[in-house]
């Protein structure tokens, strides 16, 4: 631990004064959403500030309360009240935005008989139109809100318009049994069965005639599969008009490929029926009224590339419209577009097709999984950015997607790391964790931290094993994880500010965001290589053209290397890291970075 110690402490000294420092914003509402640094939590699992909502009103055992402690599937006491707690702690770190975890009222358990967890993350909801008891009241959430903005501090929500909880069943599957998808093709919604069955939903001209007068002709839901509820959820779905089994597509399972993706139920969750005119309206209505009650700064949107993209036409402008009513100029709009390749494509897609202003980036996770917790060379970043071409206005766009390196579905960055190098001592994982930080904290995009991150957690995989408590766990899963930076495990509170990377990210984000040309400022590529190695990018500041130097090695061995500069830039100096970059020739800096070393360098320009 000492030695460890000794390597992070060089690595988080002091930092310089920042250059060019930006002028501070009139107001948080004036930020633009790549000025943003994310902080984003699970609110059932960051701090427990009132034990009496722990159980969400219920009584009883945790299949009825969905309440267990121990288990890592099941509500841990989280809570609104916790978060406003703690929001000087998450302003310490540098976040000047707050992405919260659903707070929905949520089916509190279900699954199969043997294979039950909870709704503590927030994904299973039943109404859309209060905060789960669980979390707390609408009072504490207005209070969390009002709370952040009194810091200056913005408040994202998570949102789900592609499915409910899992209500709706099928008389052909048992309870809790995989339902298999049934197409179009093969179970037409003009007949019951297949395409020789009983003939229903005369003159129905099919799901992409998004017309009222032509879902009005939808009324048989037994195309597919016999949907229905049972007695005791009849009624549980609020706004009222989703306990109608109409508005979903009951068509089973999806197999995430071809029309199942947009059509098909997700884990077995119901799947709304989002070409439905009333559906769209009702999710309109449903969230606009979030913003117009509390006042929220932007959406994620939940499994967003699994709603057809005719939704989202309607939908994203009727938000932007409703934040501007309200008086929120620079509302952050980013879906959830899950695809693990370093060429962004496919997330691409939905910011033309579905006219999305913004994805979350996984193909920047990707990049820096594959480079800082994996083997590839730094040439994957070429891949990466050559890519922002690709994106609906352009560098515009790929400059407010959040970027981020682990999360609470695909897993910690340093569990990855772990796993990539497992005779790695704790020293050799710090470092590549940090460096995996200097990349978040300097590339473009909005960077995202996972709760958890900057305390050295070290999760066992994904899901529901990267979902740890920053409150005292009771969770034996978690408590006997070896963390980074401290000797501790999660069994303690992790609020505490002296970890190595609570600090190297709080010093990173006061450099974000006192150099408009970390958050604002074009990129140029300037080195890259096929093997583990240097990456260097620089970056530039759109008022003044002054020049930052980003250089960050990927391999285990020191590097030094010629790489270009702007011929204006003369010198540079200490932002973070270790600079060791001497202009050497106009135009031309030797750049020295030791193993797993990184640098952020400012440049002085020649008058």
């Amino acid at each position: 631990m000492l030695k460890t110690f000794l390597i992070v402490a060089a690595l988080t000294a002091a930092l310089p004064s920042a250059v060019n420092a930006a002028p501070p914003a009139a107001s948080f509402r004036d930020r633009l959403p790549q000025d943003e640094i994310i902080y984003f939590v699970l609110p059932d699992r960051f701090e427990n500030a009132d034990t009496t909502n722990d159980r969400g009103g219920m009584s009883g055992g945790r299949l009825v309360t969905g309440f267990d402690p121990t288990a890592k599937g099941f509500y841990h006491g989280g809570d609104l009240k916790g978060l406003i707690k703690r929001l000087g702690y998450i302003q310490d770190l540098g976040a000047t935005a707050l992405w919260v975890g659903p707070i929905f009222k949520n089916k509190p358990v279900q699954g199969a008989v043997g294979h039950e967890s909870a709704g503590y993350h927030g994904y299973w909801i039943t109404d859309f139109t209060t905060v789960d008891p669980h979390f707390g009241t609408d009072a504490d959430f207005k209070a969390l809100v009002a709370a952040a903005h009194a810091r200056g501090m913005k408040v994202y929500m998570d949102i789900i318009v592609n499915h409910t909880a899992d209500v709706i069943q099928y008389r052909e599957c048992a309870v809790g049994k995989e339902c298999l998808y049934r197409s179009i093709a093969d179970y037409p919604f003009q007949r019951r069965g297949g395409p020789k069955g009983k003939p229903i939903n005369p003159g129905f001209a099919g799901e992409q005639e998004m017309t009222a007068a032509n879902f009005a002709k939808l009324v048989d839901p037994t195309y597919a599969y016999t949907p229905y509820v049972p007695a005791d959820e009849r009624n549980i779905k609020s706004p009222a008009w989703l306990n109608d089994v109409r508005y979903y597509h009951n068509r089973g399972d999806t197999t995430y490929e071809n029309e199942s993706s947009t059509m098909g139920d997700f884990s077995g969750l119901d799947d709304l029926d989002t070409e439905n005119p009333r559906v769209v309206s009702g999710m309109i209505d449903i969230f606009g009224g979030w913003i117009d009650r509390f006042g929220i700064d932007g959406f994620r949107i939940d499994t967003a590339r699994h709603v057809n993209p005719e939704f989202w036409t309607q939908f994203v402008p009727a938000m932007l419209a409703r934040a501007q009513a309200k008086g929120i100029p620079n509302f952050h709009i980013f879906g959830e577009v899950s695809d693990h390749d370093v060429r962004p494509a496919v997330l691409a897609q939905h910011t033309i097709i579905d006219k999305l202003p913004a994805v979350l980036d996984f193909s920047f996770r990707q990049a820096v999984v594959e480079t800082v917790a994996g083997k590839r060379g730094t040439d994957a970043f070429e891949a990466l950015f050559a890519g922002d071409a690709l994106y609906s206005h352009g560098f515009d766009t790929a400059i407010i997607l959040p970027t981020f390196t682990g999360n609470h579905d695909d897993g910690r960055f340093s569990t990855y790391v772990r796993k990539a190098f497992p005779h790695a001592d704790d020293a050799e994982v710090m470092k590549r964790v940090m460096l995996s930080n200097a990349m978040l904290l300097s590339l473009r995009g909005v960077p995202t931290i996972y709760s958890g991150d900057e305390q050295g957690f070290v999760g066992d995989g994904n899901d529901q094993d990267a979902r740890e408590d920053m409150f005292a766990s009771k969770t034996a899963v978690y408590n006997d994880n070896r963390l980074l930076g401290t000797d501790t495990t999660t069994a303690t509170p992790h609020f505490g500010e002296d970890n190595p990377l609570f600090r190297e990210i709080a010093a990173l984000a006061r450099v974000r965001r006192t150099n408009p040309a970390l958050t604002r400022g074009r990129q140029l590529m300037r080195y890259r290589q096929a093997t583990p190695g240097l990456l260097a990018i620089s970056r530039f500041d759109t008022a003044t053209g002054r020049e930052i130097l980003l250089a960050f090695n990927t391999s285990t061995a020191a590097v030094e290397r010629q790489v270009q500069v702007d011929i204006s830039s003369t010198r540079f100096a200490t932002l973070a890291g270790k600079c060791a970059a001497t202009v050497s020739a106009p135009g031309s800096a030797t750049v020295t970075l030791p193993p797993l070393g990184y640098a952020i360098c400012a440049a002085e320009i020649a008058k």
